[in-house]
């Protein structure tokens, strides 16, 4: 029987040999003191031997034989259960982390141990066992410092805890020496302490010279703690005196190590000094030749910005000095709006086109449009002198009615009372009055300084509405020229499709000044279809333009061109047209469409921005024939011919601004071109070029404006001053400023500087971001005209001011004229100013729509009712309180009655 001896814990895979066993079915086992047996299943029976388990059993001596089916046991076979196996001690206790160490363990009944482990391996380990002692090599882990594993006996598949095993960090080996004793050599190696107890037996060191020297165990000693603090462990090499050891091998179970034999830095410093002097004179005529050479290429470069810059001022100088002025004087028919758009406009300068709901269509214009009841009911309601002053000072008590709300309101006032422009006048004049009173006290050179009330929003209206007659008979042909000018001006030299900055320009701000060289073409253009009339069809017309232009700004210039020749049959949409270059006129050859943006991913790109084509980037020489045609409709592959068609399109795009980026040739040249320094102050003199060639558009604009032809003046203007001076007298006012500045704050600043940098307000035109920076300069001119405070401008100062600093002090004098003129001509009757408004109210007679406006009176009144009606009650005259307040209740209750009706 294999085996005969066990522990209490049984044991799997038993085997009893012998003949005959093909019939045994159980195998019986007896203890000495005739308990019942224990009968155990046979797991495989052969004729020569049989297998079983053997399960958990007490300790003892068994008698083990085989049963047959009939009961009947044969053989007699003793097993010896005993306890389990147990550890007494292990050496050593400490092992490394590349592993292999031989590890003994001692103890008892080692021999019915089944495997060995450390907790945390999953691979039994090799060992050689008696039956009281086990030898095994230590496994490799993975440690950073001092670990405790625990090793364990399987036996049964139970693991029985044996002891304790530390593992520290593989031994650190510093550095070693030689040194001759005698005939022999000593290799001494350093060791930094550990806790490892390393043994002689254990170590292996190879010296590494011509061929490999092994030290035998016998000639290694471990000294520890030496001088230096740490271990040191002697090799002895027989008979190698004065071996030159280049390189040590140390090897320790699982761990091995090469160290080489340390520099001798001395002798490196030696050579180092010997060289020295040799290596700094070497770096100093290198550093002499590339300083020269470096001196050489930066002289050659700032002679070559400074020659830049000599040309740029020069050419500045001279292009300021010679320039002839080829703004053209005639502009043929100007793009008046008519009345009502004008006043829309002005009114509601924000929001215009929205509130066009308040403008009557033009056949009706020529009718009376009847009002319906509550219409009426409420124009007679704000009719009411007394109720309308009282409804403003309530609304302007709220603080949740802002100052947009404010200026709404004015302005549907102003349409609702535009057929009444005397009564309008008298409530002007009322609120004002109490508007002085408020400012008289405190600081009066600051009334009207700002739009923060309902009053000075009217009064802004009023003046439009009273100067509408002066603007298109007087002011609006030099304004007309005035803004032309300047965007022709503009549109001369190179104008970036992106920013819309440009090279000639009033601000500052909107210097182009990294503009590239341009040139003058001048193109033979004809239009093929033309959407009103096919008369002129083919027509051919020379349009100066720019190589730097994009297709749409060429577009731009040539309807620009056609319609100041032709007029209206060229207003057509950018939208609606396309160019297309006829290379050879002569020939039948295909004309070329020309686009601003290339279909697809093609163009010049430059990390990711891509440039917009322009007249140069296809070539197109001076003299050459361009087609304008009607744009046809292609198959939606790629519909975007210009930034224009994508409103948020997602790719970058630069045109004149980042035109310093490496184009195609550059990109392929090794050696591109130098691109040329761009100084913005260089490029102030384009400031003052462009206000040198629209001076004489300026000042005849502003001549005009502040002029008094055959000593007259619009009545407004001398109806409102007067009415000034009167107040001025009743609040016993004697400053001259303070007049000085109502008047400016009248005038000029609420209504003169509107229409300066609006100019779309009056004309059928469109303004863009760049030529509203230019009338700003214009505009604050103009204001500056009227300052009473002396400018002190240095050479910091701002240049929008700089520019117009000199025309200043001559223009204050021609406004104190203008002022003092005013002032010296007789006053206006009340009979004639009225008759004059009468006159403007039946000039735009049915032209708006003023039950609209009505309707949205009523709404703010609705909205704070209760506010009027405890406004009402502070009314000491008690019938005309009662009287207010059952006109207020009957507008009230007629807008809810139509309210109802509508919902049924």
């Amino acid at each position: 029987m294999e085996p005969q001896e066990i522990t209490y814990l049984g044991k799997a895979g038993s085997t009893i040999k012998g003949r005959n066993l093909s019939q045994v079915v159980k195998i019986r086992l007896k203890d000495k003191r005739n308990c019942a047996p224990i009968e155990v299943p046979v797991l495989m029976a052969t004729d020569t031997e049989v297998q079983f388990s053997i399960p958990r059993v007490s300790k003892g001596v068994r008698t083990v034989c085989v049963a047959l089916r009939d009961g009947s046991c044969y053989g007699s076979v003793r097993m010896n259960i005993k306890s389990l196996p147990s550890c007494q001690s292990i050496s050593p206790r400490t092992t490394w982390a590349s592993g292999q160490r031989k590890i003994q363990i001692t103890g008892q009944s080692f021999d019915l141990v089944d495997s060995l482990k450390i907790a945390n391996e999953h691979k039994d380990l090799i060992y050689n066992v008696t039956r009281t002692i086990i030898d095994f090599e230590a496994p490799s882990q993975i440690v950073n410092k001092a670990t405790v594993f625990p090793i364990n006996l399987v036996v049964e598949g139970h693991n029985i805890f044996c002891d304790n095993i530390t593992y520290h960090a593989d031994p650190e080996f510093v550095s070693f020496s030689t040194t001759d004793v005698a005939n022999d050599l000593h290799v001494t190696v350093e060791k930094k302490t550990d806790a490892l107890n390393i043994t002689v037996k254990e170590l292996s060191i190879i010296a590494i010279a011509d061929k490999e020297y092994p030290c035998k165990t016998d000639q290694i000693q471990i000294r520890l703690n030496n001088n230096s603090g740490d271990d040191s462990i002697i090799c002895v090499l027989s008979n190698k005196r004065g071996l030159s050891v280049q390189q040590i091998k140390i090897t320790l179970g699982g761990f091995s190590i090469v160290r080489g034999k340390p520099i001798n830095y001395y002798w490196l410093l030696g050579l180092i000094l010997v060289f020295m002097p040799f290596i700094l004179l070497a770096m100093f005529c290198f550093n002499r030749i590339k300083q020269k050479q470096m001196s050489k290429k930066l002289s050659e470069q700032v002679e070559l910005l400074e020659c830049d810059i000599r040309k740029e001022i020069r050419d500045g100088f001279a292009e300021l000095q010679t320039e002839k002025s080829d703004l053209i004087e005639a502009f043929g028919t100007i793009p008046y709006l008519d009345y009502k758009h004008f006043a829309i406009r002005t009114f509601f300068p924000e929001t215009g086109p929205s509130q066009n709901s308040f403008v009557n269509d033009v056949s009706q214009d020529s009718e009376k449009v009847k009002q319906d009841e509550c219409s009426q009911a409420i124009s007679d309601l704000i009719h009411d002198q007394p109720f309308l002053i009282t409804l403003v000072h309530t609304l302007e008590e709220q603080k949740k009615f802002d100052i947009k709300q404010k200026c709404m309101f004015a302005s549907l006032l102003s349409i609702a009372l535009h057929s009444d422009l005397v009564y309008l006048t008298s409530v002007m004049e009322d609120l004002l009055i109490a508007l002085m009173d408020q400012n008289s006290n405190a600081q009066p050179k600051l009334m009207l300084r700002r739009t923060e009330s309902i009053v000075e929003k009217l009064l802004t209206n009023w003046m439009s509405m009273c100067l509408y007659g002066f603007l298109r008979e007087s002011v609006g042909e030099p304004l007309f020229l005035m803004v032309s000018a300047l965007i022709q001006r503009i549109n001369k030299g190179p104008v970036d499709a992106i920013t819309d900055k440009a090279l000639y320009t009033l601000n500052e701000d909107w210097l182009l000044w990294q503009a590239q060289d341009f040139n003058t073409l001048k193109l033979k253009v004809s239009f093929q279809v033309i959407p009103d009339s096919d008369s002129d069809a083919g027509t051919t017309l020379d349009v100066s333009v720019l190589d730097c232009d994009t297709i749409e700004q060429a577009k731009e210039k040539i309807l620009r061109s056609f319609k100041s020749k032709f007029g209206h049959p060229y207003h057509v949409q950018f939208k609606d047209i396309d160019l297309e270059y006829v290379r050879d006129p002569s020939e039948d050859s295909a004309p070329l469409r020309l686009r601003e943006v290339d279909p697809g991913p093609g163009g010049v790109e430059h990390g990711g921005v891509k440039m917009l084509n322009t007249l140069g980037h296809y070539k197109i020489e001076d003299g050459a024939s361009i087609r304008v045609t009607k744009k046809k409709p292609r198959a939606n592959l790629s519909t975007q011919n210009s930034i224009r068609d994508e409103d948020n399109y997602s790719t970058k795009y630069c045109h004149l601004i980042e035109a310093d980026l490496p184009e195609t040739d550059d990109l392929q040249n090794k050696n591109p071109k130098r691109k040329k320094l761009k100084l913005k102050e260089v490029y102030l003199t384009k400031l003052l070029g462009t206000k040198v060639a629209v001076h004489s558009f300026v000042e005849n604009l502003f001549c005009t404006i502040w002029g008094m032809p055959n000593n007259r003046v619009p009545p407004a203007v001398k109806y409102f001053f007067d009415f000034l001076d009167t107040e001025a007298d009743k609040r016993k006012i004697s400053d001259p400023d303070v007049l000085h500045i109502w008047k400016t704050n009248s005038l000029p600043l609420r209504f003169w500087v509107n229409i300066l940098k609006n100019p779309q307000f009056v004309f059928d035109m469109e303004k863009t971001a760049h030529l509203d920076s230019c009338l700003s300069v214009i505009a604050q001119a103009f204001m500056d005209s009227f300052s009473l405070t002396e400018q002190q401008l240095g050479k910091h100062a701002p240049t929008n001011k700089l520019l117009y600093a000199k025309d200043i002090p001559k223009y204050k004098e021609e406004v104190k004229a203008y002022y003092k003129h005013i002032g010296e001509l007789p006053a206006h009757s009340a009979t004639e100013f009225r008759a004059f408004l009468l006159e403007e109210s039946k000039k735009h007679e049915n032209e708006f729509n003023e039950s609209a406006a009505l309707c949205e009176i009523y709404k703010y009144i609705l909205k704070y009712f209760d506010e009027i009606q405890v406004k009402l009650d502070q009314i000491a005259d008690l019938e005309q309180k009662a009287e207010l307040k059952q006109k207020l209740n009957h507008v009230k209750d007629l807008f809810d009655e139509r309210k109802r009706c509508k919902w049924e």
